[in-house]
């Protein structure tokens, strides 16, 4: 079918900016997220991320196990508006564990924010999830934080930067100090200075207009420290890379700005900055084409499944982002996977754990679908063309454990459970073949805990983990029918099937692996694959 014809919400696709907050934990991501919505007025307090005391805990933060533990384990949704800009967040687990959800999340953005500790400059996570971006050429601001405490140089940092992920670093605001002599940031665009005071973390820090380095308010400001801080910038206008929209928009060249999330400093900055030079939203190809988002008719994938977002109702959430075309409340959709025409009246639109009812939306924007075990990760939407959005992973584990259930009565219940959770991609359920025994597989070991936590608090099961022998696994394609089947017959007692039918063996240890790719050449043991 050839593409629809253009249509006419060039405006609205214009003003959107869709991007995800990558990081290695503890960097201030969730912090810096709470700020930006701060400040685009769709938050009334934030801040105290940690402070458990008060009852006060980060807004993209909602489940049980995240405001126990202070920390991110799935990827939330806020749509917010900043001077006539709409914008919607992603905020993405930090933590290695769970990652998969972030790489996930990184399919559906236009662009990502990276946040880099300042005392401890580019980390593993931080540059897994670059790597990340690097396959799909997506564009990157730096915010490096926490300049309130001590920690390298800016130059250092930026060398860092560059040597460690190749690539080019434009600072387009520098530091004046650092921990305690920290005093705040120079625009080097609007040659404004910004002074930094620890004890406005709920308000707006306003900058002072500065008519050049050579403006007397520099001096009135900085004192003895004038002088010595105009020969660094001087000498940073002189080494650095101009800002080039086109190579930060080809991914190659990074816009840095730093200042300390926390106390809401340099948030406003790099947030006016963003929605200037952000991509709106891109082409996207699919098996057959590339879809334009100017495109009149509807298109969309799925890229996250997300249960029990309100327990009360047992609700399972689908998130599909669109690429082309207008939603308007109860419109008509295809879904492709099962070929069926669906009526979307209850879509919704998101602040995190919050929704209310989505009336229209356009490329850009993601709006959750109300699941009822039919819709999975990599499905697409349209108005009736048959294609597939490509790109979206799905990762075979690393770690194999069984349930071990404290009361067997809720055999049916770990039995929904498991498998509502494997919808969402935090674990991956297998059924060995001809048996009904399930083994779970995840990414990370900490995927376990949050496993057994929600299995008790969504469907009241209390159970434990158990080990079992497996530690890889692979999922196993062939082309001659024949070959499979035999290398099935041989190989029945570690073979399974995951959530979505695929056929995968488990296997002790990569040896095994290994051994077995020799003996079987025309089978291919694959460590990922795209979501059927």
């Amino acid at each position: 079918m050839p593409q629809s014809s253009p249509n006419n919400n060039k405006a609205e696709i214009e003003s959107k900016r869709t991007f995800a907050i990558i990081s290695h934990p503890d960097a201030g991501k969730t912090t810096l997220t709470e700020k930006l919505l701060l400040f685009g007025g769709a938050i009334q307090l934030a801040g105290a991320v940690k402070a458990k005391r008060a009852g006060r805990h980060a807004t993209s933060d909602w489940m049980d196990i995240e405001k126990q533990r202070g920390i991110s384990v799935t990827s939330s949704v806020m749509k917010f508006i900043y001077q006539n800009y709409d914008i919607t967040l992603l905020d993405t687990p930090g933590h290695e564990d769970f990652s998969e959800d972030t790489y996930r999340v990184l399919t559906a953005v236009d662009s990502a924010l990276m946040v880099i500790d300042s005392a401890k400059g580019v980390e593993t996570q931080t540059r897994k999830l670059f790597e990340i971006c690097r396959l799909r050429d997506t564009p990157i601001i730096t915010f490096v934080n926490k300049l309130d405490r001590e920690g390298i140089s800016p130059l250092d940092l930026l060398h860092k930067i560059e040597d460690d992920l190749a690539l080019e670093c434009c600072p387009m605001t520098w530091p004046i100090g650092m921990g305690k002599e920290f005093k705040g940031v120079y625009h080097l665009l609007d040659n404004t200075l910004h002074l930094f005071s620890a004890t406005h973390k709920g308000k707006i820090q306003e900058g002072v207009l500065i008519r050049g380095l050579d403006d007397p308010l520099l001096d009135e400001h900085l004192g003895s420290e004038a002088d010595a801080f105009r020969e660094e910038v001087e000498l940073l206008q002189e080494a650095s890379t101009p800002f080039e929209l086109e190579k930060y928009l080809e991914g190659t060249q990074t816009p840095v700005f730093f200042g300390s999330a926390v106390n809401n400093f340099g948030v406003k900055e790099l947030l006016d900055t963003f929605t200037k030079v952000a991509p709106n939203p891109k082409p996207r190809q699919t098996t057959t084409r590339t879809v334009d988002p100017h495109e009149k008719k509807l298109t969309g994938f799925v890229f996250k499944i997300q249960a029990n977002m309100d327990p009360a109702h047992r609700d399972r959430m689908a998130f599909l982002r669109i690429c082309s075309g207008k939603y308007t409340r109860g419109m008509k959709l295809t879904h492709l996977r099962i070929n069926k025409e669906i009526q979307t009246r209850n879509a919704m639109t998101f602040l995190a754990q919050e929704r209310k009812l989505a009336d229209v939306a356009y490329p850009g924007d993601i709006i959750g679908m109300p699941n009822h075990g039919t819709i999975k990760v990599g499905d697409t939407f349209t108005e009736g063309e048959n294609i597939k959005f490509t790109g979206i992973p799905n990762f075979a584990p690393e770690h194999f454990r069984r349930i071990h259930l404290l009361n067997p009565i809720k055999s049916k219940s770990l039995r929904t459970g498991l498998k509502q959770l494997a919808e969402e991609g935090i674990l991956q359920l297998f059924q060995r073949l001809n048996t009904s025994d399930f083994i779970i597989g995840v990414v990370g070991v900490l995927q376990f805990d949050v496993v057994v936590a929600r299995l008790e608090a969504e469907y009241s099961v209390e159970g434990r983990v158990e080990g079992t022998s497996y530690n890889k696994a692979r999922y196993v394609e062939c082309n001659d029918p024949k070959k499979l089947e035999l290398f099935k017959a041989r190989n029945e007692n570690s073979l399974a099937l995951d959530a979505e039918g695929h056929l995968t063996f488990l296997a002790p240890n990569d040896w095994h692996i290994d051994r077995l790719a020799k003996d079987w050449p025309d089978i291919r043991f694959l460590s990922s694959i795209e979501h059927s």
